[in-house]
């Protein structure tokens, strides 16, 4: 069996196409975790990472699956400019199967693997709220970084603001807005879902998921 992903039509493969355009925009050097479970897609992203195996540290991961037309086994990473690319080239050739291209370096995201049965629905929050608080945060962002900073300092000062948690009532951090919206996961006027598992927490829509570890700072 190889490896290449074998699209049901056009809208399957122009739905990874723009959900890896999304996820670049977030990370410019990201990268893309691909795990094929027979005819589904998983295809995994995060925006925001500065954890460990451990679990120290803030982990944002963003899940969005599609149905292949044929069965596959697939476990790798790759970068998500190289397999968007991948992707354009097979749009433009009117193709729905999509070779797959070098893979690239392990990331330490990728190695944390959060549940994948034992989620409780817990509640559902409005996606009023989501957009807001996505909005709050990259305000609150821009407000704290001078030009002149430097890009360590920067990225701890994200991972702060990022990492407080919003709706006290479900204790999932900041960052999980800013991916549900920046990823494209949120429809006007639907409500997003709350799932818990293990410490983890889920926000979830028909369009994808949000995956993280709870949080409880609030300042």
């Amino acid at each position: 069996m190889d490896n290449n992903l074998i699209f049901h039509d056009s809208n399957d493969l122009a739905d990874l196409s723009g959900y890896l355009k999304r996820a670049l925009r977030l990370d410019g050097a990201g990268a893309v975790r691909l795990r094929a479970f027979g005819s589904v897609l998983a295809v995994y992203v995060s925006p925001i990472y500065a954890g460990s195996l451990l679990g120290d540290g803030l982990t944002v991961i963003g899940l969005r699956t599609i149905n292949l037309a044929s069965e596959n086994e697939l476990d790798s990473l790759f970068l998500i400019e190289d397999l968007l690319a991948a992707a354009e080239k097979s749009i433009e050739k009117d193709s729905l199967t999509v070779i797959p291209p070098k893979t690239a370096s392990r990331v330490g995201w990728a190695g944390i693997s959060p549940p994948r049965q034992g989620w409780v629905l817990s509640g559902e929050v409005e996606q009023e709220k989501i957009s807001a608080w996505a909005k709050d945060g990259i305000a609150e962002v821009a407000e704290a970084l001078p030009e002149s900073i430097g890009s360590a300092i920067a990225a701890r000062v994200r991972l702060r603001i990022w990492g407080k948690a919003v709706g006290i009532e479900h204790n999932f951090p900041a960052g999980s807005a800013f991916a549900m919206v920046g990823l494209g996961f949120i429809q006007k006027g639907v409500p997003v879902k709350v799932y818990r598992s293990h410490g983890w927490i889920r926000l979830s829509t028909d369009f994808g998921h949000v995956i993280a570890k709870e949080s409880f700072r609030f300042s």
